[in-house]
């Protein structure tokens, strides 16, 4: 096809070149802008970033953690979900997001061995504190036993979680009685009982580290070491069939690290 019409010494450009001038200088625009935005993914500056995680953590600690984790790196889409733990095993088995932050406690056999072909898993384990009312007379101790609690009203998570089956079985090897008063779906607002001095819990280090860094100098529960101890297990989950984007894995790196600095804290246990 001639591009070029010549007149004497002269070369002119004939329409179809000016039309191939226009799409070569938006094909390379978009080069420069596909180079540039590779660029920002592999500087962890540009992506997205789907998460989903338990109603605990979505109140204070995970929304404070992405805020810090962007930063100011404005090209950064975040969504933000929160979910019960057997939901997110199921969203993230489906490829619906990139991260899922959960809890072990409802899951089955069953769900362990097909869901575990479908998401990768980093577990984190722990043990649960004891959330007294601040005028509480075992509130100035430093580590609170199921006996101390024999027959005080509780709080607790819905029948079915294994934290509730796990902090009854501490009760009996005390022979202590566990006088269930109210239970919820998950511990934050279990809180609400406590300050108004209604019940004690067994509750899990990131509910109370929520619960302190919401109410700060307000705060009017404690948390205490309790006796015999209830472990809890947290567990971070991506998809397996689908590789999680740099940006993802850097964040998931960062939060399981974070989760780990807040578990190691003495602070949620002081007077």
């Amino acid at each position: 096809m001639e591009l070029f019409h010549r007149e004497g010494r002269r070369l002119s450009p004939v329409p179809e070149a000016r039309y191939l001038l226009s799409e070569a200088e938006e094909i390379l625009d978009r080069v420069s802008a596909t180079r540039s935005n590779l660029a920002g993914m592999r500087d962890r500056v540009r992506g997205t970033l789907r998460i989903v995680t338990m109603p605990g953590p979505s109140a204070f600690l995970m929304p404070q953690f992405v805020s810090r984790f962007i930063g100011d790196a404005r090209d950064i889409r975040v969504t933000l979900s929160t979910r019960s733990s057997p939901q997110i095993l199921n969203l993230i088995a489906a490829q619906s997001f990139d991260i899922g932050f959960c809890d072990m406690g409802t899951r089955s056999e069953t769900e362990d061995r097909w869901q575990s072909e479908l998401f990768s898993e980093l577990v984190t384990t722990c043990t649960c504190l004891c959330a007294l009312p601040a005028d509480h007379p075992l509130a100035d101790r430093g580590t609170v036993t199921a006996e101390n609690l024999d027959g005080e009203p509780m709080g607790a998570l819905q029948p079915g979680h294994v934290t509730v089956r796990d902090t009854q079985r501490a009760f009996d090897a005390c022979g202590a009685e566990f006088n269930l008063c109210v239970d919820a779906q998950y511990f934050v607002p279990l809180f609400h009982f406590i300050e108004a001095g209604q019940i004690c819990a067994v509750v899990d280090p990131l509910s109370a580290e929520s619960y302190l860094r919401l109410r700060g100098e307000n705060a009017s529960v404690k948390f205490k070491r309790f006796e015999p101890s209830v472990p809890f297990a947290y567990s971070l989950i991506t998809p397996q069939q689908r590789r999680p984007s740099l940006l993802a894995q850097e964040f998931a790196a960062q939060w399981h690290n974070y989760v780990r600095q807040i578990l190691e804290t003495p602070l949620m246990t002081s007077d």
